[in-house]
């Protein structure tokens, strides 16, 4: 069996974001984090929730996967380059947000503001947007290649979230098993 870590971006995922609609899918499959401070997200904390989630998920199941959006992608990469040891199965990073854009959330977020891709030790797969106001197509293509990961432009989708209408996301399904049946 395989385990879910669900890593939302600032706020959490709501109710129809496709984060969501996977992990009622998951049941009990699926483990989202919960930091303490999802609206003035700090990285330890949230490095420190995906750390909770992995024990617990890791407890049930062999094999863990990660599934970040936005701001979580960059908790999650954190917490996998601080624990390279025991790397999960892959890691799905959708839409990160780029750090030294204008729209990045700098105040909210101070403490993610110095993060930096480095190559992961798990598989990976960054799928980014033509129109992402977070990241441009460019910049996740960066943070793909210095990660070693795959990367998927899933073309113009906003930043890939609830106000994208994209419902259970088939596509980004489609995407994360080729990442884990790899």
């Amino acid at each position: 069996m395989t385990a879910y870590i669900i890593i939302p971006g600032i706020d959490g995922s709501d109710e129809q974001h496709w984060q969501t609609l996977w992990e009622r899918q998951w049941d009990t499959s699926a483990v989202r984090i919960s930091p303490a401070s999802w609206s003035a997200p700090d990285l330890d904390d949230w490095v420190g929730a995906v750390q909770e989630a992995y024990d617990e998920a890791s407890r049930r199941d062999r094999r863990v996967v990660l599934v970040a959006h936005s701001l979580g992608c960059w908790a999650a990469s954190t917490w996998l380059n601080r624990n390279p040891s025991s790397p999960p199965g892959a890691a799905f990073l959708v839409a990160p947000p780029d750090p030294d854009g204008p729209a990045f959330p700098h105040q909210a977020a101070a403490t993610f503001t110095d993060v930096s891709s480095q190559p992961l030790p798990c598989p990976a797969l960054v799928v980014g947007s033509t129109d992402d106001p977070y990241c441009t197509p460019e910049a996740a293509a960066g943070f793909a290649a210095r990660w070693e990961a795959r990367w998927h432009l899933a073309g113009a989708c906003g930043h890939i979230n609830s106000a994208s209408s994209l419902g259970s996301w088939q596509h980004g399904r489609e995407l994360l098993d080729s990442l884990t049946q790899q």
